[in-house]
């Protein structure tokens, strides 16, 4: 089991920060080799279910979500978004928490607890690593877009 997170404060609305980080489909523009299916009907909301799925030709996997909390920044008060990992291969959660920060600016904290099925915890340093990375410019990219 890995733990990482992330911190960013883009030069967005909380707001802002928040529609891009939360539209599902467009994490597939970012993270390489992965397309996103939403299993449920628009807005997003508690109880949004998706799929991502990463595979490089016939080998792949899927790593269905489901969001547990949805409540956006709203009146001052901070977004929280999280996600539960439901999958045969990846397990876990995620969260999106996006407030208010310096200048108004927001300030985005991604935390993640990772696991990979069959995967020994020899190999949890390079995961966090990788995990890391993948998601540090993920977010970095999800911001940048409108």
């Amino acid at each position: 089991m890995v733990n990482f997170s992330l911190e960013r404060t883009p030069p967005l609305s909380p707001d802002e920060a928040w529609r891009r980080l939360t539209r599902w489909q467009r994490h597939a523009d970012v993270v390489p080799l992965t397309r996103v299916t939403v299993l449920t009907p628009e807005p997003a909301r508690e109880g949004t279910r998706f799929v991502a799925r990463t595979a490089l030709g016939p080998l792949g996997f899927d790593d269905p979500m489901e969001v547990t909390v949805w409540r956006p920044p709203a009146g001052g008060e901070p977004g929280l978004c999280r996600l539960e990992k439901r999958g045969r291969v990846v397990l876990g959660w995620a969260e999106i928490e996006v407030r208010a920060g310096p200048g108004g600016r927001a300030r985005v904290a991604w935390r993640e607890e990772l696991r990979v099925r069959f995967l020994p915890g020899l190999f949890d340093p390079v995961l966090a690593g990788a995990a890391r990375s993948v998601f540090g410019r993920a977010v970095n990219r999800l911001l940048r877009r409108p």
